[in-house]
């Protein structure tokens, strides 16, 4: 199995119809997984360029034409599984685009198998 064909996130069909729906209204958007505090630990979803990525992030990959990125110190924690990207109906985060649209991004995960941890270079 090719590393490249083990994603670290993706996204169910509803989060990917979201995506276009912001992407219409916003232009390009982003992704950053949320480490808590005011908004939980919940994927954010903002204009691309209005979140300031550091050499502390770490690009997983892309959900529907948008990068998505997550700290470096939550991903050790996280590398081991895949992050899946879904939509929820409720209220986002306050900074996140999809609060006026009565949905939420939420993130669920499921953990690598060992193939595929040892095609991500992680065994």
């Amino acid at each position: 199995m090719a590393a490249e064909s083990v994603l670290k996130v993706l996204a169910t069909n509803s989060a990917l119809e979201l995506i276009g729906k912001l992407r219409a209204k916003h232009g390009d958007v982003m992704f950053h997984q949320s480490g808590g505090c005011c908004d939980g630990s919940s994927p954010m979803c903002f204009p691309l360029g209005e979140f300031l990525i550091g050499d502390q992030d770490v690009r997983l990959g892309e959900i529907g034409g948008a990068p998505f990125y997550m700290s470096r110190a939550q991903y050790e924690y996280w590398k081991n599984t895949q992050l899946i990207i879904d939509v929820v109906p409720g209220r986002g985060g306050m900074f996140s685009l999809e609060g006026p649209e009565g949905l939420r991004f939420l993130t669920r995960s499921r953990v690598f198998t060992s193939e595929e941890l040892r095609s991500l270079g992680l065994l």
